[in-house]
């Protein structure tokens, strides 16, 4: 897309946002550029998008972050590990899916996903948001049992990157997944937009194969959190992460 089109869409998105009442002013194009292509470079509906993620985010994030002590069962079953950044910079997030359980707390789980999601992209620069960072996402299924299958929360999850954090998922892989999880895999997808299923990508092999792939493809190497993926993890923790 010519830079000239882009300046034209940014304007009409900003003039629209105005209309809806509200106001893009502490927003910079990275960010508004994220809503556009969202809603393929339609700058009306981008701007509805953007309203409705800014009432979203000061009615449920009034804090603007979502602390420890809102989610500590979450926290607690630490499934979630951050794994440096990938070769274009963005941050690798994994989720230890045998170490996940339904939550019975749903309000809780929801605040979970905002946490880990805002505390990811947050560890991918420290001089500040741009607003067009990206994560990866890696869904570990290695060892995982009936227990562990939560549709729901790969729907609520999904959901929520798709509403309110657009374009800021740059790949997701499924590791491991075994047959069984198939059918779950198949009743989550059709929760995704077609822009969201293109990003996702299914293994069913060794951690010795995968880390060489992750290696190639994803892990920046001489980071400092460069650590092998596969089965002996030397997690770096998302609570401790990220204040």
């Amino acid at each position: 897309m010519e830079r000239a089109q882009e300046e034209l869409a940014l304007t009409q998105i900003r003039k629209s946002v105005e209309k809806l009442g509200s106001s893009t002013e502490s927003y910079g194009d990275p960010t508004l550029m994220r809503f556009l292509i969202a809603r393929a470079m339609d700058p009306e509906k981008a701007a509805k998008m953007f309203v409705q993620w800014r009432q979203w985010r000061a009615a449920f994030v009034p804090l603007g972050y979502i602390p420890d002590s809102e989610v500590p069962d979450e926290l607690e079953s630490r499934k979630i590990c951050l794994q440096g950044l990938s070769k274009n910079g963005f941050p690798v997030m994994i989720v230890k899916g045998r170490n996940h359980f339904p939550a019975k707390d749903q309000l809780q789980f929801k605040k979970f996903v905002v946490h880990l999601l805002d505390k990811t992209l947050a560890s991918s620069s420290k001089d500040g948001e741009i607003g067009s960072e990206k994560l990866i996402g890696i869904l570990d299924l290695q060892h995982i049992s009936y227990k562990n299958v939560d549709a729901r929360a790969l729907i609520t999850g999904f959901q929520f990157l798709q509403a309110y954090y657009p374009e800021r998922l740059a790949k997701f892989y499924l590791l491991h997944m075994p047959l069984f999880f198939v059918a779950v895999w198949k009743l989550v997808s059709r929760f995704l937009e077609k822009a969201t299923l293109e990003k996702v990508c299914s293994y069913m092999c060794s951690s010795s194969v995968f880390h060489c792939f992750l290696s190639y493809h994803t892990i920046k190497s001489g980071t400092s959190l460069h650590i092998k993926i596969g089965e002996k993890y030397n997690y770096f923790e998302l609570s401790s992460h990220v204040g």
